[in-house]
């Protein structure tokens, strides 16, 4: 048995990594039955699909039938990148709002790319502050600070 396609075998390591610790994890809450679900159905359920998913593209990555394939070098600039544009959204949120943690958290994200726009960054972030207000202060009418409190009259 030869390992063929590399991704499909990460791909499935991975789906099978996350299915057994869903699995693991909702251990402790109550399992119930399919007719009166407990806590505990739902994630144990999805982790042995995924379980079951992981497996099944695992032992995809050595049929014949299969592309052989190799995997790229992992970008680990770019990976940080989007993390740290996350982590800045989120430390940033309560004290410049959402909508200047959202343009922050966009230009660092897309910092990462080799495609680094400017103007198609910022066009983007004003497209995103647009749908996060709809969705989040009128949709959902969630309670966050929208602007800097020193921008709002109160």
């Amino acid at each position: 048995m030869k390992l063929r396609n590399h991704k499909d075998f990460w791909s499935g390591i991975m789906f099978l990594a996350f299915g057994v610790l869903f699995m693991f994890w909702s251990r402790s809450y109550q399992l119930g039955t399919a007719a009166k679900m407990g806590p505990g159905y739902f994630p144990t359920v999805l982790g042995g699909i995924m379980a079951v998913l992981g497996l099944i593209i695992l032992l995809g990555a050595f049929a014949r039938s299969n592309t052989e394939t190799k995997v790229e070098k992992i970008g680990l600039k770019e990976i940080v990148l989007v993390l740290v544009g996350v982590a800045a959204f989120a430390s940033l949120l309560n004290l410049l709002g959402m909508m200047l943690s959202i343009i922050i958290m966009t230009f660092v994200a897309a910092s990462a790319s080799h495609e680094f726009k400017f103007k198609e960054t910022l066009i983007n972030s004003i497209v995103m502050c647009v749908l996060a207000y709809a969705c989040f202060v009128y949709g959902l009418e969630v309670q966050m600070p929208t602007w800097p409190s020193f921008l709002v009259s109160r």
